[in-house]
């Protein structure tokens, strides 16, 4: 069989365009209806050809001067060349021939925005609004809502999106934008009552019920949000997303092993997530279940091998679970994706300093304070490891920068005490102890557990009772 030159369903366009074709060359016997036009501007369109479809249109309209159809098909391509003024000039015709055209107003708003004339834009659709209904109306309002983001209008997107669901409170289109809109603009608790009444009317509308939960998240009333989600998948047992947020609700409130649960649904139904993995692994890390942690937290590893801080989390089980060396592997390869992670140094340090490898240790503990000398938990690794070792002059430097670098903790003080006594001078650590208790009392324990026989020190427990009966009176 002789292939057709044209698809099928698309044979007649050849005779169009024939006469057509001798049209424009002043055939004066051929003849092509309103509509034939129309199907010739089309397909020049189809083949992107937009100056041979904007001539046919206007080959058209010269025989048709009134056919708003035609005028609108040439306003259409002339936004698509980039001549705005010419296509609002065109369309004031359509508006004097057909005002009720819903085209007339999406295409001027193209112009218009096209021109950097947003007003004119938004004052015309809202206008436009105003005359149509039904589906027509919507289109209108998603296309203003569209608008309004373009300029960053964001409770505008969502007062579209409200009026969107009031006509119509199955759009789907609209219900998943408002959930989005809703956590962007923070009108949580506007969305509840819209999605209550769309509930109250349609109780089986498994988006809106998923909606009400998201605004009840973002308002942190997590159970409330978990009732609303579990509608939701009782109506579509397969919308994951629901099973997702329901997990973070149940995370959030410390249900460990039903966020597992609910966050299982998520892998069974969906694509295979780091995301995922790694909250299943830390609902086990929270549950203590180390083993079923790093199981998970390696899955999620497999899917994303340049996230370093599923190694370290990793490494944080071992580390639970005294295994120093095998903390310090997962630890080195976190470290080899990012060195300059405060955290993962001052794990290392411990794991090191656990490990008896005190040398090592104060190198990781003072890059820790190196990357972030501002907080204090740097500092007090390093301190706490110089002491150990009895790197007394040491310590008593680094406990000075660290007075100067955080303002002044009040727990540096207890350990200025604590390396003083161990210097022999005991007169300047119970001045210093003394001001530590002035400070912060309750974090005398930082000093016993540096040096737990400190309190046999008559000297201390005298300096202790004083503070004692001081504070009582």
């Amino acid at each position: 069989m002789k292939d057709k030159p044209y698809p099928e369903g698309q044979e007649d366009i050849r005779e169009l365009l024939k006469i057509y074709e001798d049209l424009r060359q002043g055939f004066t016997n051929s003849f092509l209806e309103e509509e034939a036009f129309e199907k010739i501007v089309n397909y020049f369109v189809d083949k992107d050809t937009l100056h041979r479809a904007l001539e046919a249109a206007q080959t058209g309209i010269r025989l048709y001067p009134y056919s708003s159809a035609l005028i609108i098909r040439e306003a259409d391509i002339l936004i698509s060349l980039g001549r705005y003024q010419e296509a609002l000039g065109e369309l004031d015709k359509v508006e004097l021939l057909d005002i009720g055209n819903i085209d007339l107003y999406i295409l001027r708003t193209d112009a218009y925005l096209a021109l950097d004339e947003q007003k004119k834009a938004v004052r015309l659709l809202e206008e436009a609004i105003q005359m149509f209904s039904g589906d027509e109306r919507i289109y209108l309002l998603f296309d203003l809502a569209d608008v309004y983001d373009d300029h960053e209008e964001f409770d505008k997107v969502f007062d579209c999106l409200k009026l969107i669901l009031q006509d119509d409170p199955n759009n789907e289109e609209a219900l998943y934008k408002i959930c989005f809109w809703t956590d962007f603009t923070g009108r949580s608790e506007e969305s509840i009552r819209i999605h209550q009444k769309i509930i109250d009317d349609f109780p089986y509308n498994e988006l809106a019920w998923f909606n009400l939960a998201a605004a009840y998240q973002s308002l942190k009333l997590y159970e409330k949000a978990i009732d609303a989600y579990q509608y939701a998948v009782t109506i579509d047992e397969k919308l994951d997303y629901a099973y997702r947020n329901m997990g973070d609700a149940y995370i959030r409130i410390r249900k460990y092993k039903e966020a597992i649960e609910v966050l299982g649904k998520v892998v069974e139904l969906a694509k295979p997530e780091s995301v995922i993995y790694e909250a299943i692994g830390h609902c086990y890390d929270r549950l203590k279940n180390y083993a079923q942690a790093r199981f998970y937290y390696r899955k999620a590893s497999h899917l994303n091998q340049g996230d370093s801080k599923l190694y370290y989390k990793i490494a944080c089980t071992y580390f639970n679970e005294q295994r120093w060396e095998s903390c310090a592997r997962q630890l080195d390869t976190a470290l080899k994706l990012q060195r300059l992670k405060p955290e993962y140094n001052l794990l290392m340090g411990e794991c090191k300093m656990n490990s008896g490898l005190h040398k090592d240790a104060i190198q990781y503990f003072s890059q820790a304070v190196r990357l972030r000398p501002r907080h204090a938990s740097g500092w007090e690794a390093l301190i706490r490891c110089l002491y150990n070792t009895e790197y007394f002059e040491e310590a008593l430097e680094q406990v000075d920068a660290a007075l100067g670098y955080t303002q002044e903790k009040p727990f540096f003080f207890f350990y200025k005490s604590a390396v003083l006594f161990a210097l022999h001078r005991p007169s300047e650590a119970l001045v210093q102890l003394e001001k530590a208790m002035e400070k912060a009392p309750k974090m005398l324990k930082k000093l016993i557990e540096l040096n737990p026989s400190i309190l046999q020190d008559s000297r201390v427990v005298d300096l202790l009772v004083r503070f004692k009966r001081k504070r009582s009176i």
